[in-house]
């Protein structure tokens, strides 16, 4: 016997998220493998190496091209490649974890088109503040600036929720507040790297772009423009 109402237990995915999950860790799956020689044979030993020299943004490379106002498409494309070069298969997981759940919930509220967009530029955004605020030595690897992105977006969801119903706006913050505190403060302990201004360039560019990107949201602005 089946029914026209069946409820699933579980919601499903939006494609573009799963999209996005798959295409991550087909990418570190292929590089994994290919390290250990499962395969690609001799050659994709390095393509891990190959990937972190051409693919993930590069400070000192964006610092020679403002200097020199040219902008080669293969150095270009860095700012929307990063993400999908991970350091490690355990960044690898963790960005997917974090995709999964906050792409989700993002997806639903903003639409597919409007996560995707929020996703890549938030990772352009992340990588600016990268290269402007610190301009480090070492390239910026991994999915984590656009997923901040994402945190961001759904902070923007909270924080509107509760201007509507007149709680604390505040509060809307707690998530990235905590995130924070605990990458500064494993950074302290074991020495990590300053990623975390990427990370925080990526929540920024997302929370600004969900002012333009949520449903109604130039309705919004163009209706107080005129007000004011």
């Amino acid at each position: 016997m089946s029914s026209e109402h069946y409820t699933p237990p579980v919601n499903p995915l939006p494609p573009v998220v799963v999209a996005l999950v798959l295409f991550i860790m087909g990418i570190e799956l292929a590089l994994m493998l290919g390290s250990r020689g499962l395969v690609g044979g001799p050659n994709a030993v390095g393509w891990r190496l190959d990937a972190l020299q051409h693919y993930t943004f590069s400070p000192d490379i964006f610092g020679w091209m403002v200097q020199n106002g040219r902008w080669p498409f293969e150095h270009v494309i860095r700012f929307v490649t990063y993400p999908f070069v991970q350091a490690n298969f355990t960044q690898a997981i963790f960005v997917c974890v974090f995709v999964l759940a906050m792409g989700k919930m993002v997806a639903e509220v903003f639409g597919s088109i409007a996560m995707l967009i929020i996703f890549v530029l938030s990772g352009v955004g992340g990588a600016l503040a990268y290269a402007v605020v610190l301009n480090p030595p070492y390239p910026l690897v991994g999915g984590f600036p656009p997923v901040y992105g994402l945190i961001g977006a759904f902070t923007w969801l909270l924080w509107r929720k509760l201007s509507l119903v007149g709680e604390n706006q505040s509060r809307a913050f707690s998530l990235i507040a905590v995130l924070m505190g605990v990458q500064l403060l494993f950074g302290l302990l074991f020495g990590g790297t300053s990623d975390w201004v990427a990370d925080l360039g990526g929540f920024a560019t997302g929370f600004g772009l969900s002012f333009f990107l949520a449903p109604g949201g130039w309705a919004r602005i163009l209706s107080k423009t005129r007000r004011d």
